[in-house]
């Protein structure tokens, strides 16, 4: 029961980069002024990977060509809107985690006590109560605008193409990881993230004068003076944005901090009795900001994983990522009860029953992630894992199993992709047109999985959907599966690069050959992608994304065995 109530509240924050513990917080202080209390967003996972840096996507052709040069039957292929469907789902997954990353700001020792007095400020100097929140509510709106063009300065700056290529670049991920443990050194209290204070002091002059302007000053003093607490969740929102290459990604971001940091303002405004149920500044603000350190830590060690796989440096394997975070949360889990102490804390004298839960919740996610060192699965918390096949000691329930078939053939790339990308007891190719010459001797379909390295919603796929029995069945007996990489960063031999006849650019590596044969032929950048075709690349089911309902996945793959069997 625990792994089923409290590791989903703690895993949601990694699909939205930023967690709800600000809510908790605020709560447990109405009881104590050193209690805390976390919950965490709803699970959005991400479903967008970008493709290869490589690679500029625009409309496909009517026909297309596969990469033997032979001509595919475009009617058959399943051209839907998947791309536009997974675009606005990431959208929103970022507008969400903006929204929580506002509030938690609003909980940070440098807004927080700044709250009663801004609103008391617009109530007592304003002639009239109308007056008083007519102002409020357009401070809230300068607040708004202020950070949404903040994100759109980044998207006017390295626009979609950049953002896309921010995705998957091992260099930005590394400085995505470095820059995240600079946030988490901060809010642990090392050291404050400020600007220039003559700066702020010259914007802070200005908000004395009256009118729009001096409204606005004040929201944009507002912004300054408080960048020491909300410049990391700021900046993380920004890292996590560009991860998902969409064009919009940190303008939508920053609509979604600035809102939740904007409401307060206008809602005090109009009812100025709610101020008395704030609980008081003490200790507790910078208990915030210490959690949220432990959180930017864990989600830093993300970055560096994208970056070792897709680069194979081989540092981060299964069993050393899950002892980073046992030890993460191991010491947050201590800071809760009190056994550490950071430098800007006060004393806990007592533990409140939310900070007391939290602990609980905390030690429970600890004590769930210690048997993923000898194999288990962690089905919660598999997305954001390595590769379970980059597990080196695994006593879980079928590592031993051999694949279903082996015809002995050696397999382009195996070296590659088999003993860290591909789950254990499954055996497919990492060439499509080696697999349609296996399928044609073997009278088989092919199952085309377009996957990658950085991919969260491959991870649980394989861990939750391809583990069951029936499906495995399926997928080991009755396909010759095809696992194609589009992330890889290998080099190909210089005699087979070649330009793509589809977005016109050199193609220098595997992971820029198959995600140009994924658009150029499926129309679609998005990953997982499953495709089911015959030995002659004709698509026999219209393909399909992430799907977690086994019964569905598992009907899907019954439909295109079906369909193959029709033909013969």
């Amino acid at each position: 029961m625990l792994k089923n109530i409290f590791i989903p509240f703690l895993i949601a924050f990694f699909s939205l980069s930023l967690t709800t513990t600000a809510f908790a917080f605020q709560l447990d202080s109405l009881t104590s002024t050193e209690g805390l209390q976390f919950e965490s967003s709803p699970d959005t996972t991400p479903t967008v990977e970008a493709v290869s840096d490589d690679l500029a996507f625009s409309e496909s052709p009517d026909t297309t060509l596969s990469q033997d040069g032979s001509k595919l039957d475009k009617s058959t292929t399943n051209v839907s809107s998947s791309n536009s469907d997974t675009g606005k789902k990431s959208l929103w997954s970022i507008f969400i985690a903006g929204l929580i990353g506002g509030f938690a700001a609003l909980l940070m020792p440098c807004i927080f006590p700044m709250l009663p007095l801004t609103v008391s400020y617009f109530t007592k100097q304003s002639g009239s109560r109308a007056s008083g929140i007519s102002k409020a509510l357009l401070y809230s709106l300068f607040i708004i605008v202020i950070y949404v063009a903040l994100g759109m300065i980044i998207t006017i700056a390295f626009g979609s193409d950049a953002l896309n290529a921010l995705s998957t670049n091992g260099i930005f991920n590394f400085l995505f990881f470095l820059l995240l443990v600079v946030f988490a050194a901060s809010f642990f209290g090392a050291f404050e993230i400020t600007l220039p204070s003559s700066f702020v002091n010259k914007m802070d002059a200005k908000s004395d004068k009256g009118g729009l302007i001096g409204l606005f000053f004040m929201a944009f003093s507002l912004s300054l003076v408080s960048f020491s607490c909300t410049g990391p969740i700021i900046g993380t929102l920004l890292v996590e944005a560009a991860s998902k290459g969409e064009r919009l990604g940190p303008a939508i971001g920053m609509l979604g901090f600035s809102i939740a940091l904007a409401i307060p303002f206008g809602l005090f405004a109009m009812f100025p009795s709610m101020l008395k149920s704030l609980p008081k500044s003490g200790g507790w603000l910078n208990s915030v900001k210490v959690v949220l350190g432990f959180l930017e830590l864990a989600l830093a060690l993300k970055f560096l994983s994208n970056v070792d796989l897709a680069y194979h440096w081989n540092w981060l394997d299964r069993e050393v990522f899950l002892s980073l975070w046992i030890a993460i949360f191991g010491l947050m889990g201590l800071y809760l009860i009190g056994k550490i102490k950071f430098s800007h804390d006060s004393d806990l004298k007592f533990l409140s029953v939310p900070r007391t839960l939290l602990a609980v919740m905390v030690f429970s996610f600890v004590v769930y992630m210690v048997p993923g060192l000898w194999g288990a699965p962690l089905k919660s918390i598999s997305a954001f894992l390595p590769p379970s096949a980059t597990q080196d000691f695994d006593l879980s329930a079928g590592v031993a199993s051999a694949p279903a078939h082996s015809d002995g053939k050696v397999k382009k790339y195996t070296e590659i992709f088999h003993e860290r990308g591909t789950p254990k007891g499954f055996d497919p190719y990492y060439d499509y047109d080696q697999a349609l010459e296996t399928a044609k001797e073997l009278n088989k379909p092919v199952l085309i999985d377009f996957t990658g390295w950085n991919c969260v919603n491959c991870r649980e796929m394989e861990a939750n959907v391809w583990t069951d029995p029936g499906v495995a069945k399926l997928l080991k007996e009755d396909f010759v599966m095809a696992e194609l990489f589009v992330d890889d960063k290998t080099e190909l031999p210089a005699n087979e690069q070649f330009i793509s006849k589809y977005s016109g650019k050199k193609i220098k590596t595997i992971g820029n050959k198959n995600s140009d044969f994924q658009a150029s032929t499926f129309n679609s950048n998005s990953q997982p992608l499953y495709v089911i075709v015959d030995a002659s690349g004709k698509v026999l089911v219209p393909q399909s994304g992430a799907n977690r309902n086994i019964e569905q996945y598992k009907a899907f793959l019954q439909k295109g065995i079906d369909a193959y069997r029709a033909k013969q």
